[in-house]
């Protein structure tokens, strides 16, 4: 657990301990989910307020999607960040539940969720600024989030170009569909998460039980439309995985039908070729050509007059 005292101005003051609220500043408690299994039993008695246990059971819950819910004393929002990695595979997030009061921000997150740290370190050098709004902390929090999404966005951007151009280099040997169909499958819950997130957001713009500034009205406005650019993003991306998919099949039919058709084309040759051959070979006494002084060439030269007229005969006719 960290507490830091937010005053108008001036740079955050951790506290070690902390049993009244000071008579001026915001407070900002962050706990670590793993660390905090009776984190209500710190802020009840510090608040004076009954907190929900399905709330609190929901802030426990790091697979929790995001949510907005609230109540007369406070305000809860549950967002997803992106992890620690930047890697698109595998898709690492992270669930944080944050619990707006009055004068009072209570975090609850994954120990190497890094927006938070970022959020701290921006206060500390004084990056940010801020009044002692428990409304403008989180929403300092969730724009951290959300520029890390769209970091994110270039690198998927730029990884699934790279798998779509292997995919369909004819040179390249080892290319392999299921690492674009892994990638689809990473944008379509990059489009589902993009969405409850900003179904989250518009829930606690209508339901929240704070009275907004003009500045963090902008400031939320901004957030969800960064959301939405992710969101169709993601769509984009996804109608261009499963085309590449699609014309990697389509490529690979049109690679068979060729050699199908070169098959074809031999076998088509070949067959009054083996014909004749087959037909001299028959072991009869009485067979006229097989005692002419000339039959060997008079055949060989009917082979390659057959053989020759075959060829270009599908030649003129496009079969290769």
């Amino acid at each position: 657990m960290e507490i830091l005292h937010l005053m108008p101005g001036q740079p955050p003051v951790p506290l070690e301990r902390i049993d009244t609220l000071p008579d001026e500043g915001l407070l900002w408690i962050d706990f670590i989910r793993s660390e905090c299994h009776d984190w209500p039993a710190i802020i009840e008695p510090l608040l004076g307020v009954q907190i929900d246990v399905e709330h609190v059971a929901d802030s426990l819950n790091a697979r929790h999607p995001p949510f907005f819910d609230g109540t007369g004393d406070y305000d809860m929002l549950v967002f997803e960040g992106l992890g620690p990695r930047d890697e698109i595979t595998p898709l690492e997030t992270r669930v944080g539940t944050l619990f707006l009061f009055d004068r009072v921000l209570v975090s609850i997150r994954e120990s190497d969720a890094p927006s938070y740290a970022t959020v701290k370190q921006r206060l500390h050098t004084g990056r940010l600024r801020c009044s002692p709004s428990s409304v403008q902390i989180a929403q300092f929090i969730l724009d951290c989030m959300v520029d890390r999404w769209l970091r994110f966005r270039e690198v998927l951007d730029e990884r699934l170009t790279q798998m779509q151009d292997e995919l369909l280099d004819p040179a390249n040997q080892n290319n392999d569909w299921r690492r674009l169909l892994e990638g689809r499958r990473i944008v379509r819950r990059l489009e589902s998460l993009s969405e409850s997130q900003h179904e989250a957001l518009d829930a606690w713009r209508r339901g929240t039980r704070f009275e907004w500034s003009q500045a963090e009205e902008v400031r939320l406005r901004d957030i969800s439309e960064h959301i939405g650019r992710i969101h169709q993003h993601a769509s984009n991306l996804e109608r261009d995985v499963e085309a590449a998919v699609e014309l990697y099949f389509a490529t690979v039919s049109h690679r068979t039908n060729r050699i199908m058709r070169t098959l074809t084309v031999i076998s088509a040759v070949f067959f009054p070729l083996n014909f004749v051959t087959s037909l001299y070979g028959m072991n009869f006494d009485h067979m006229p050509e097989l005692h002419w002084h000339y039959g060997y060439y008079a055949v060989l030269a009917t082979l390659t007059l057959i053989a020759g007229g075959l060829l270009l005969l599908f030649k003129r006719r496009g079969y290769f």
